[in-house]
């Protein structure tokens, strides 16, 4: 596996690469034009400036999350060839840095959803919280002014400009059914990968999350079987997904083990975190350690150790912890935490197996 780590550019993070690039394993960064509306075509010198940037540091940029698809794709609205087009220039613009990997997602109206940004953990550190009554008595603007209200770090899938018009969308996807979603990002894939195909860049869809129906919009990317059905809309190696631990997991049909041996040769990209689940549908998520939570995150790497997985790892979102001021879920502490708690497990699978000798000497270059 190649480990990665989200980063959310200069002046937007309060993680600097000096010390990204001082977490043993990481090779490269998971990066995004964050302050840009979805649908607009990212300019090439700005692509190319977080290039320079990384390379400062030996970090690639190979992973990009996300490059947001536009609602107008998502409704199947008149104008959706205009923000195709341009997503097929963003492509062809991120294809010059090097870019292999897009992952994105098809979640009408909100990328993800949390109750809680700080939810108290019993070590008294905190993470992100679902209360699922909260969720179904709740009035959806009361949820985007809670989520929206750091001044400091905006969320991704947050953005302000984003959900200017929410009401609007609400509407708009009324009448919107599950298997029209699903016709509207077939439409949309039969564009956009032929272009992949000749750049060379794999997309690779995230689930929704969580993987039920909320405020009545629909949901496709929820089940094993949901994205098998959506690697088949266009059969093509580069028509792949992003498979999250920690968004499918709460979901307790879902088998992550399973998943993985099944659309081994699709899963271009991987979150691994854990959730601890409660009986009543809430979750919230905790440290990568297995016996933290309720996935065998110890069974994922497995698995992905066992299918000989080359593709690209980041451990998702940390709890916060030792005062750390940072965007929430996304601080540095908990996920480099995680990150060794994720190699520990690979090297350990590494040396039982017996693939290769395991080099314990310390592999720096010091310059002397």
């Amino acid at each position: 596996m190649r480990m990665v780590f989200r980063w959310f550019g200069e002046g937007n993070d309060s993680v600097k690469l000096s010390q990204i690039k001082q977490i043993p394993g990481v090779e490269g960064l998971v990066w995004a034009l964050h302050d840009l509306p979805a649908g607009e075509v990212w300019p090439l010198e700005r692509v190319q400036a977080i290039k320079r940037q990384a390379d400062q540091f030996g970090f690639h940029i190979d992973v990009v999350e996300s490059v947001n698809i536009h609602e107008s794709i998502k409704l199947g609205s008149d104008d959706r060839d205009y923000y195709i087009e341009n997503y097929i220039k963003t492509i062809q613009h991120l294809a010059t840095v090097g870019v292999k990997v897009i992952c994105y997602n098809f979640m009408p109206v909100f990328d993800w959803i949390r109750t809680d940004l700080f939810g108290l953990l019993p070590d008294q550190s905190t993470a992100l919280f679902y209360e699922s009554d909260k969720v179904r008595d709740m009035d959806p603007l009361e949820l985007v002014q809670k989520i929206a209200a750091n001044p400091d770090y905006t969320m991704p899938g947050w953005e302000p400009e984003r959900l200017e018009t929410l009401k609007g969308l609400f509407s708009a996807y009324q009448n919107v059914t599950n298997q029209d979603l699903m016709h509207h990002l077939k439409y949309f894939l039969e564009k956009v990968i032929p272009v992949c195909e000749e750049y060379d860049i794999k997309l690779a869809i995230h689930p929704d999350d969580p993987p039920w129906e909320i405020f009545t919009l629909p949901r496709i990317v929820t089940t094993q079987h949901q994205l098998k059905e959506i690697t088949q809309l266009v059969d093509s190696p580069y028509n792949g997904i992003t498979l999250c631990s920690g968004a499918l997991g709460v979901l307790k049909e879902n088998n992550i083990v399973t998943m993985i041996y099944d659309l081994r040769d699709r899963i271009h990209f991987a979150h691994i975190r854990n959730v601890q689940l409660f009986d009543n549908g809430d979750f919230i998520e905790t440290s990568h350690r297995t016996m933290d939570g309720s996935l065998p995150i110890d069974q994922i790497v497995q698995a992905y150790h066992e299918i000989g997985y080359t593709g690209y790892v980041r451990p998702d979102h940390g709890r916060h912890i030792w005062n750390e001021d940072c965007r929430p879920g996304y601080g540095l502490y908990d996920r480099a935490l995680g990150i060794m708690y994720l190699w520990g497990l690979w090297d350990a699978y590494q040396q039982i197996r017996g693939k290769d000798e395991v080099d314990v000497t310390n592999s720096l270059q010091f310059k002397r």
